[in-house]
């Protein structure tokens, strides 16, 4: 509230007249805000922790683990390898085939040694496709750490 004219009333005597003052003071309203905030950010890690509770038994089947891609490699002397298995040229699409009728969706990973032809590569990722998979995968390392002292990064 605050005088209308400087203090001096419109009434008698010493009787001052007031206005209201339109103006909302949210600094209180901003404090207590970033109070809770740091309470919320503080306490949430602490929600996270499991609660002990007694679960109902079920009939439903248990969720399936992940599985292992299938592993294709090509060394450097065209040998043909599924997962660990050598495998003759001639039988890989065959074995494939077998592989994708039993799982469509499972992930084939590609290996190739660097030191064949693209095209050497591009042939075997066909025969995985030709087979049935979808979800294909070149494999390649990443780059090596430095020895210390090389000045390498």
């Amino acid at each position: 509230m605050a005088p209308t004219d400087g203090g001096v009333g419109l009434g008698t005597g010493d009787d001052v007249s007031y206005r209201p003052v339109a103006e909302i003071n949210v600094t209180p309203f901003i404090d207590v805000m970033l109070v809770l905030l740091i309470i919320f950010m503080v306490a949430a890690p602490l929600m996270t922790a499991g609660v002990p509770v007694q679960l109902p038994k079920t009939a439903a089947q248990a969720v399936s683990q992940p599985r292992q891609p299938v592993v294709v490699s090509v060394d450097r002397d065209g040998r043909l390898f599924l997962r660990s298995d050598e495998v003759a040229p001639a039988d890989m699409p065959a074995r494939l085939a077998a592989l994708a009728a039993e799982d469509p969706e499972a992930v084939v990973h590609v290996r190739g040694d660097q030191s064949l032809s693209y095209g050497r590569v591009m042939e075997l990722m066909g025969q995985v496709s030709r087979a049935g998979f979808t979800r294909v995968s070149l494999m390649a390392e990443g780059p090596a750490a430095a020895p210390a002292g090389t000045g390498r990064p």
